[in-house]
């Protein structure tokens, strides 16, 4: 009701100023001019069953008033807008390049205690390499790259500080076999072998002296033909042998396991020659061939 009384009383007042103001008009204008001043979120305009829980707003209450609506300064996970996008890319961004930087480091200080050896004579095992340099420091990782055949060979020789890697340099031209070895500062690290792969026990070890590590196998041959093929070449009996490839590869590996370590010296010779389409190559294991673990089945 009071809605429509001030509704009239200000159409009424428009009209004022074309008229001559009479008694009664000077106490509705005043009745106007009060009702102006008054608040309507004022606590008497409350009804008594009002509740904040509850959504009993007395009529005129506007909800639109930014006293109204709490601000939630902090981004929401789900919140998509270019602000928050914008902050978790640099958050992302940011601990990617700490990520990065950190592996950097890691790579440039195990090149620093690498040396690279070259002109290594083919009879030279990665042991024998070793144990020239353990004078220098602390030896933690050998490999021997290149054709088993010929003079070519090379090899990396990681320390575990730098001042091994350093003294390792003085040792270039010390005859080891018949050629003198070349020692030079490394420009790349070691690839490191997954521990989970590396021998556990001695019973572990002594399987990797009767392992040999072949790659570029032509991907049509079956693991029966590389079985037969050691078998014949070697003149030894194939214990265990895993094949592995992917799709990726164009060729595959396989970890050749024999009864005695002296068919796996003599498999170190199968290195340069065909099976299948392609040269095999072949290099002491690393780590032994484990039986596979079979699951039970589950009912």
């Amino acid at each position: 009701m009071a809605t429509v009384v001030v509704a009239d009383i200000s159409a009424d007042s428009n009209k004022m100023d074309s008229k001559p103001k009479t008694e009664s008009e000077f106490s509705v204008q005043k009745l106007v001019d009060m009702f102006t001043k008054l608040n309507p979120l004022a606590k008497e305009f409350f009804p008594s069953s009002y509740s904040p829980n509850h959504d009993h707003r007395p009529q005129g209450f506007n909800l639109l008033t930014p006293a109204n609506f709490l601000v939630n300064t902090k981004p929401s996970a789900n919140d998509n807008s270019p602000n928050n996008r914008r902050r978790r890319n640099n958050f992302t961004q940011g601990r990617r390049r700490l990520n990065g930087r950190s592996l950097k480091a890691q790579r440039e200080d195990s090149v620093r205690r690498t040396v690279y050896v070259s002109d290594i004579d083919q009879h030279v095992t990665e042991e024998r390499l070793a144990a020239l340099f353990t004078n220098c420091g602390q030896v933690i990782d050998c490999r021997i790259c290149g054709d088993p055949h010929s003079v070519l060979r090379f090899a990396f020789v990681e320390f575990a500080d730098e001042h091994g890697a350093r003294a390792a340099l003085n040792l270039g031209g010390t005859v080891l076999g018949y050629y003198p070895v070349r020692v030079l500062p490394s420009k790349t690290a070691i690839l490191p072998v997954n521990p989970t792969f590396l021998p556990r026990s001695d019973d572990e070890r002594e399987m990797c002296t009767r392992t040999v590590y072949c790659t570029n196998i032509d991907k049509k041959i079956s693991q029966a033909e590389v079985k037969n093929f050691f078998e014949s070449a070697c003149r030894g009996e194939v214990t265990r042998l895993r094949l592995l490839g992917d799709q990726v590869h164009s060729t595959r590996i396989a970890f050749v396991e024999f009864a005695m370590a002296e068919s796996a010296i003599t498999a170190l010779n199968c290195s340069g020659m065909p099976l299948g389409t392609q040269p095999i190559r072949v290099s002491p294991s690393k780590t032994p061939v484990r039986p596979r673990v079979t699951r039970p089945v589950s009912h």
